[in-house]
């Protein structure tokens, strides 16, 4: 049996009746950039959010990029962001000119450690981008208590957690802003790249809005220094057709989740993930840890049983970082994560038998 880390196909397959339609409207209009499918999504992604501001950009990157360029964050100035995380958190700090400072995580649910952001404050930090890994918000009560003490911007990276919530609060209201991914494989995937930053700040939603368009408050009239940041229609398009899919799709990963973590407890070395007891995790990957993973990984994978690793390599060890000076063991947690995590196939469309053909398989390696 084959089971795919994740079937974009299938997913297609179901929804081509209503997708295809939708981008032949924006065809016909020629609104390509921005444009009317981009504002009815806004809209009704904002209301799903809770926030009062959503606004499409290119990329989940972009739009943290977007994000850090907002809030005036630059050359001379230092953001803290965990270590264990997709590279685009740290190229963004990097890529406005800022120094990322990389802080350890918690070792029970792979988010930013807030001590470890204690820790890292100088006079020069600015920003916090804690990022919300795989689904799971990070503990933003003293993240939040930490950035306000300290007069420090703080920029929610929920790339992986639209939908996700802690304590009843929606990922992208904890902070000053939410930045988000529509990356094909996230839970919400457009049919290429796309992203969002949500606010509750009006000034601050303006000031995004003209970074987002080359720093424009009217037609070619520029305030100030912006980028080419837009969300294209057809993503709008493709993406408000999928939000109506949304919650239904968080509930069957949530059922997969429990499936695996009920028959995986106690098996071999196996860490199933933990959830905080006020979280309401989505489950973008369902990933857990074991001293024998690259073995586990290797069995799997002859099984024709799709996995992945997320992240094999710390960011503050890649070579884009090395005239930072850091070693690998001077964030210990993340080190251990790196080399012990495995992610198993939790999307939607996975069917109850592939499910259990993957367990039993875990097993059979464990026997």
């Amino acid at each position: 049996m084959q089971v795919p880390l994740l079937d974009l196909k299938k997913q297609f397959a179901r929804l081509e009746d209503e997708i295809m339609p939708a981008i032949t409207g924006v065809c016909r209009m020629q609104a390509c950039c921005l444009g009317p499918a981009v504002a009815k999504f806004e809209e009704e992604i904002a209301d799903y959010c809770h926030c009062k501001h959503a606004i499409g950009v290119s990329s989940g990157s972009d739009a943290i990029i977007a994000a850090l360029m907002a809030l005036g964050i630059g050359p001379g100035d230092e953001v803290i962001i965990p270590s264990f995380t997709f590279v685009a958190t740290s190229g963004a700090v990097a890529r406005v000119g800022a120094t990322p400072v990389f802080a350890d995580i918690e070792a029970c649910t792979f988010n930013i450690s807030p001590v470890e952001i204690e820790a890292k404050i100088t006079e020069k930090t600015k920003a916090i981008i804690p990022v919300h890994l795989f689904g799971q918000i990070a503990n933003m009560e003293p993240i939040m208590d930490i950035a306000r003490k300290n007069n420090i911007y703080v920029i929610e990276d929920a790339a992986q957690s639209i939908g996700a919530a802690r304590n009843g609060i929606k990922a992208g209201n904890f902070g000053d802003c939410g930045c988000f991914s529509f990356y094909p494989t996230k839970n919400l995937g457009a049919f290429g790249d796309g992203g969002l930053i949500t606010t509750n700040d009006d000034n601050l939603a303006k000031m995004i809005r003209m970074v987002r368009n080359h720093g424009q408050n009217a037609t070619y009239q520029y305030q100030v220094i912006g980028g080419n940041f837009r969300l294209d229609g057809i993503q709008g398009a493709v993406l408000g057709v999928k939000l109506r899919y949304l919650s239904s799709w968080h509930e069957a990963r949530r059922e997969n989740a429990a499936a695996y973590s009920r028959a995986l407890a106690g098996v071999g070395d196996i860490t199933i993930p933990h959830i905080d007891d006020v979280n309401y995790s989505i489950f973008n990957q369902y990933t857990i840890r074991s001293e024998k993973r690259d073995e586990l990984k290797a069995h799997l994978q002859e099984n024709q049983i799709g996995c992945g690793v997320y992240y094999p390599e710390p960011l503050h060890t890649q070579q884009c970082f090395k005239h930072l000076g850091l070693k690998e063991d001077d964030l210990p947690v993340t080190a251990k994560a790196c080399r012990e995590v495995l992610s198993l196939p939790i999307s939607p469309e996975l069917e109850e038998d592939q499910r259990d053909f993957v367990i039993q398989k875990i097993k059979d390696f464990y026997a």
